[in-house]
């Protein structure tokens, strides 16, 4: 009985051994399974997000070449059609350089010919007005000649304005310096210039005429150190003789277009023959 029991007591402690390592054997292998599963899955993880990485590396690179062949593109675009604007406004004669092609006379243009035409009706109406003196209307004129209509407007205009604007701001300054000294006072026009030039820049500038500060100026200052005899009459003769040269001006340019001008002088078919010669 004791061997018996002897026996049965190993072969129990063998079972619960052999159970014992057969479970830390299945641990074990559970235990390696779960490591690899997750090994691979962070592999898996990690070959994702380098993947995406490198995907969105690669479509960035693909974004800034094309932005980048985009750009190059529109300039080229710009810089051709900029080319073809210029020589266009070169072969329509619009460029405001001196370089005429096809011209009547040799070196002078349509517009030489229209500015002394202006001068010349201006000086021939002033004829009929006794008494009147043709300076500054022709000169009037002379600076409010423009190769077409919209470049006289805006010559005609920056110079009828700054008269105007300088006669207006001179006569205020002549009569505040005359109101204190009435037999004027040469130091205090110096800051009066300076004042009556600021405002005239100001007037220009807000009211869209640049081009208006020098004639503005020039009559501005006359009226300041040349004291007319008659300062008012001068400073309104002044503006309406401008007034005069710049609207013949604007006449002339309009009856005596450069179309007309290249259809009378025969131009427009040398123009053509030309081209085709080439």
């Amino acid at each position: 009985m004791a061997v018996t029991r002897q026996t049965a007591k190993g072969v129990e402690e063998r079972t619960m051994q052999s159970s014992e390592e057969q479970t830390l054997q299945e641990v074990g292998e559970q235990t390696m399974q779960s490591s690899e599963e997750q090994t691979l899955q962070e592999v898996g993880e990690q070959t994702m997000q380098s993947s995406e990485e490198q995907i969105l590396q690669e479509v960035g690179e693909q974004t800034i070449q094309s932005s980048e062949e985009q750009t190059l593109q529109e300039v080229g675009e710009q810089t051709i059609q900029s080319s073809e604007g210029r020589t266009a406004q070169g072969a329509e004669g619009r460029t405001g350089q001196h370089n005429p092609v096809h011209a009547p006379i040799p070196g002078l243009g349509f517009r030489s010919i229209k500015t002394a035409l202006a001068a010349v009706f201006t000086a021939l109406i002033y004829a009929f007005l006794p008494g009147s003196n043709p300076t500054f209307a022709c000169i009037g004129a002379i600076f409010g000649m423009g190769a077409d209509m919209e470049e006289s407007r805006r010559s005609g205009g920056n110079r009828f304005f700054g008269t105007v604007i300088g006669g207006f701001i001179g006569l205020g300054l002549y009569w505040l310096e005359h109101a204190a000294y009435p037999e004027g006072c040469y130091w205090l026009r110096l800051p009066m210039v300076f004042l009556g030039i600021i405002a005239l820049i100001s007037m220009c500038v807000l009211f869209h005429w640049p081009g208006g500060v020098q004639p503005g100026g020039v009559v501005l200052c006359i009226i300041l150190f040349n004291t007319p005899a008659h300062h008012i009459d001068y400073a309104i003769h002044r503006m309406i003789d401008t007034g005069v040269g710049v609207v013949i001006a604007l006449l002339v340019n309009y009856f005596l277009p450069r179309s007309r001008l290249e259809r009378w002088f025969g131009l427009d078919r040398k123009a053509e023959r030309s081209f085709f010669h080439r």
